[in-house]
């Protein structure tokens, strides 16, 4: 059987876009769930329906936010089955060690946990905001929101955020 390269408008290969927008997809998935294996699995997913779509594509920002809106909803999706699947324990589970480039862990790890206690909706608008990078209008575009609805929550999860980290004694 022989590998096709699907044919569009893009001045790209198929092989080059997955390899430069993989750590994107990936991460989002990651950020949203909190699950390697699961983000990894959503990500194959979403490049086999980038594959299956490359037809559609116009241009390579039309394929970033294709892929950003398309892992979100996989994410969105994967998050509302796993409330009716059963959980199992985690107590014999090695924690895994944190990456070595950060510059304060605790804050990092406080902002990791405070980020992954908000709601989903909200926490979907952190992670594309600060760290997808994404303008208010992008994200309201990605999850079908009003801008307004965006900022307040966005709003909303700061605040709570900084009153968090205050009471914890965290601040910088």
């Amino acid at each position: 059987m022989f590998f096709r390269q699907p044919q569009s408008g893009l001045d790209a290969s198929f092989g080059e876009i997955v390899r430069e927008h993989q750590a994107m997809v990936y991460s989002i998935g990651w950020h949203l769930l909190g699950d390697k294996a699961v983000a990894e699995e959503l990500a194959q997913d979403v490049f086999l329906k980038l594959f299956e779509n490359w037809d559609s594509l116009e241009s390579r920002a039309h394929v970033t936010n294709w892929l950003r809106r398309a892992m979100t909803q996989r994410a969105i999706d994967y998050s509302r089955r796993a409330k009716f699947r059963p959980r199992f324990g985690l107590d014999g589970v090695q924690e895994p060690a944190g990456p070595a480039y950060e510059a304060d862990p605790l804050m990092n790890g406080h902002l990791e946990s405070l980020i992954a206690r908000l709601p989903e909706r909200a926490r979907q608008i952190v992670v594309l905001r600060y760290q997808e990078d994404l303008e208010p209008t992008e994200i309201a575009k990605t999850l079908g929101l009003s801008v307004g609805a965006v900022k307040s929550n966005l709003h909303r999860s700061l605040a709570w955020m900084r009153g968090r980290m205050e009471r914890m004694g965290v601040t910088k």
